[in-house]
């Protein structure tokens, strides 16, 4: 099959979406023609090092620079649409109509905007399909492309993008695209749930994360002397639904109950504040060390050095919410043991032989495991071991790229098996 694969995300490359970095090194190694977009740069300080690793150039759609390179995306786009109206002005006046029924959001606007830029662009490319990486704005923007010229278009649904979406708009995406890539089984119930939406058109894809990078080490967690302190990670952006004053909560009961534990927070974010102030209030400035953004390598190095990884997520009010964390499966991967939340997509990859499961925002039961797995090294170990083998089993990046290679044109096997209304070849196990 000829032809590209437009991959369009919001911002890239961002640090704390790993996830997507490794879909798109996984579909690059599984031999998907990928052109990667993004609607802007996220300019951020830190950068993971693998991004170096791919292999397609990235074109951004909304300029940061001032001055002639603003004028001159204007101009640019200004030009696709009026080329997009003479070509086909029944088409694109409908889409301008479909617009004008529904909503007239800010970001609708700039979505359209933007996408009579990237079909110009995709033109110019050979593209044979457009994958979008999120539900809302990236698959809004590759919505408008396949409304506009008719080019067929999918995308990847994970969590905040899915709950937040209006309901209706988020319906119509899922009935006119080819197909659409739930990264967890909540998720997927969310999206077929909807009315209105065609459900056999929603496939299971979980993320996988690189397990060779992500790999279990004999000084794995503490020597299991009974004074050596029960060393805690988590790993993730500071916000919301992250759930860290649960965490904060469990560890001031812990220490309440003369036990002392340490724990290292990764991760930056809006909350980092206020998450500092509730340390200080709790009197847990000698338990919790927060040390900010880290690469793969460093949070790597992080996992060897900890005992027990904890994912406190949380629902908030307006419905977000984790899918499963990348930063969960990188844990289960280095072979620490995890407490995590029972919600979302996280039973998914936390069953009882990997892991142990607690009630979202419950800190006592979250320090009642924690405690648990204080006072049993032989437990913390089993449960490790059993993490890794399941990540490595089900959530391995390659494997998980090669189950959704199909979709995109690319034969990685013989034997036809079903995907939802698809039919496509057969992924061989990795052994044979």
């Amino acid at each position: 099959m000829t032809g590209t694969v437009a991959y369009l995300t919001k911002r890239f490359p961002r640090l704390s979406e790993t996830f997507i970095l490794d879909e798109i090194l996984g579909l690059e190694a599984a031999g998907v023609p990928l052109r990667l977009y993004a609607i802007a740069d996220p300019h951020e300080k830190l950068v993971q090092p693998d991004v170096s690793r791919v292999k397609s150039p990235v074109v951004y759609l909304q300029s940061g620079a001032a001055g002639v390179e603003r004028w001159r995306a204007l101009r640019e786009t200004v030009v696709a649409h009026t080329q997009l109206l003479r070509e086909s002005p029944r088409r694109y006046l409908g889409v301008v109509f479909y617009i004008a029924r529904r909503r007239r959001h800010l970001s609708t606007v700039k979505n359209f905007a933007q996408a009579g830029r990237l079909a110009a662009l995709l033109r110019e490319n050979d593209t044979r399909h457009l994958h979008a990486a999120f539900a809302h704005g990236p698959a809004s923007v590759a919505h408008f492309v396949h409304l506009l010229t008719g080019l067929p278009y999918s995308f990847s649904a994970h969590a905040k993008d899915i709950y937040v979406s209006a309901p209706d708009l988020l319906a119509r995406k899922v009935r006119d695209a080819s197909f659409v890539l739930s990264c967890s089984e909540s998720a997927r119930t969310a999206l077929t749930s909807l009315a209105g939406a065609d459900t056999t058109k929603v496939i299971l894809a979980h993320h996988g994360v690189d397990t060779q990078r992500f790999t279990s080490s004999e000084w794995v967690g503490s020597t299991g002397v009974d004074e050596s302190p029960l060393r805690i990670l988590a790993v993730g952006r500071l916000v919301a639904k992250k759930g860290y004053p649960v965490l904060l909560g469990a560890l001031k009961m812990m220490n309440a109950a003369g036990r002392t534990p340490r724990c290292t927070i990764v991760g930056e974010g809006t909350d980092r504040e206020q998450l500092t102030a509730l340390v200080n209030d709790l009197g847990l400035t000698t338990t919790v060390e927060f040390v900010g953004s880290q690469t793969h390598q460093e949070v790597a190095e992080h996992f060897h050095r900890a005992d027990v990884f904890v994912q406190a997520s949380v629902v908030l009010a307006n419905g977000d919410r984790d899918g499963i964390p990348n930063s969960l499966l990188e844990a289960m991967a280095s072979g620490l043991a995890v407490v995590a939340s029972d919600v979302a997509g996280i039973p998914e990859v936390v069953t009882p032989t990997s892991g142990l499961l607690v009630p979202p925002g419950d800190a006592l039961a979250l320090a009642r495991a924690l405690e648990r797995l204080d006072d049993d090294v032989a437990l913390r170990q089993r449960l490790g071991d059993q993490a890794r083998e399941h990540v490595v089993e089900k959530f391995d990046r390659t494997a998980c790229a090669l189950r959704i290679a199909p979709l995109f044109g690319v034969e990685v096997g013989t034997r036809p098996g079903a995907l939802g209304q698809f039919t496509v070849p057969y992924v061989a196990d990795r052994e044979g």
